[in-house]
């Protein structure tokens, strides 16, 4: 597989110029069919046959390797979920925060990222704290300010507003040095460049398939470092989360997959399994190498005035000024050329992925 057959795979991309991959992915006809032929499977043949529960066991667990490899960790640190916000609220619901307690967010967060804290101020007295960044970038000594006192420290990997990378691994050792945990919202980084978790040294991580990982929606996941799991008190449970569910006194799963409840389609993971596995035989150098060309093509065509994103290379999410956002989004539609507006900075924001062409940069540049 390299770049040029993964296009010929999207169907999507039939359509239109998609340059929106940062919202969500079209998904190749291999991933589809890999699902179709599974629903096909467990629904036709596996209730008469070896048993929905058992195979639907097996495949979690598949998937759970599959994603536990694609980011450089053990299964067991892998909580299979819904999305990125499903992640987020779990962990969330499992601190055992106190009235008092200090969470320290940036101010570039997704909604995702933001939501469930502001949620914990209403419920727990929770303070939360934003530290404030400029130009997509973080310093590094306000880090270390902000984080003296912090319970917990939440922040972006690739910021979604400028396509900025954050210095996770600093970050996370700034925090920890404070005594805080540090959890990573990392939706905007895996499928786009190499991700290795044990990297970042942060104690929790969440994502989604559905972007650029070309998953279906869905196939969230959730990373929780051994050592930090049992910092957590969950307060959900289910027949998926104890050793045995028939027990009067149960026990949870040793790992992330104590999170995990109950029936679940298994459908996404499959999805998302097979997208992991597409890219890998890509190859995530070849990926990013990609990305890096088309977005330097895209960013010499935008004024330095105008352009909010690095020059540099740092990822394929390029953000830009425009005097009106939403009608630029929906005049550059008309031309079937798909980016989105943002709220804030109020912009817009193409995002470049490896499917994309040189062809598609010059139409979005013809179109502005």
């Amino acid at each position: 597989m390299n770049p040029e057959q993964l296009r010929a795979d999207i169907p999507a991309l039939d359509r239109a110029v998609y340059l929106n991959t940062g919202a969500s992915s079209p998904s190749p006809r291999r991933v589809v069919e890999a699902m179709t032929t599974f629903a096909e499977y467990f629904e036709y043949e596996v209730p008469a046959g070896d048993g929905v529960y058992e195979v639907g066991w097996e495949t979690y667990e598949a998937a759970r390797e599959t994603v536990a490899d694609f980011l450089g960790v053990d299964p067991r640190e892998i909580a299979l979920t819904k999305s990125t916000a499903d992640g987020m609220n779990l962990l969330a619901a499992a601190m055992d925060f106190q009235p008092g307690d200090v969470l320290v967010r940036t101010d570039l967060e997704h909604p995702a990222g933001i939501l469930p804290w502001n949620r914990l101020a209403d419920l727990d007295d929770i303070e939360v704290r934003v530290l404030e960044t400029e130009n997509g970038r973080v310093d590094l000594d306000s880090v270390a300010a902000a984080a003296e006192d912090a319970r917990l420290f939440a922040l972006s990997s690739l910021t979604w507003t400028h396509g900025t990378r954050l210095p996770i691994g600093e970050i996370s050792d700034i925090a920890h040095d404070a005594g805080a945990q540090v959890l990573v919202d990392a939706v905007q980084s895996p499928g786009q460049y190499p991700v290795d978790l044990t990297q970042w040294g942060a104690d929790f991580v969440v994502g989604a398939g559905h972007k650029w990982l070309l998953g279906p929606w869905g196939s969230g996941f959730t990373y929780v470092d051994s050592d930090a799991i049992d910092t957590l008190e969950p307060r959900r449970i289910g027949y998926r989360s104890v050793e045995e569910p028939s027990d009067r006194d149960y026990t949870y799963h040793e790992g992330a997959s104590r999170f995990e409840v109950g029936t679940a389609s298994p459908l996404p993971h499959v999805g998302l399994a097979e997208a992991m596995d597409l890219l890998e035989e890509i190859g995530m150098d070849t990926v990013e190498s990609r990305i890096e060309r088309l977005t330097d093509r895209l960013k010499d065509g935008i004024d330095d005035d105008r352009l909010l994103s690095p020059r540099e290379y740092e990822s394929g999410l390029v953000t830009f000024r425009v005097d009106d956002p939403e009608a630029t989004v929906e005049r550059l539609r008309e031309r079937d050329v798909i980016v989105r507006s943002l709220p804030y900075p109020k912009a817009v924001r193409a995002s470049v992925h490896a499917f994309n062409t040189a062809a598609d940069v010059d139409a979005l540049l013809d179109g502005l």
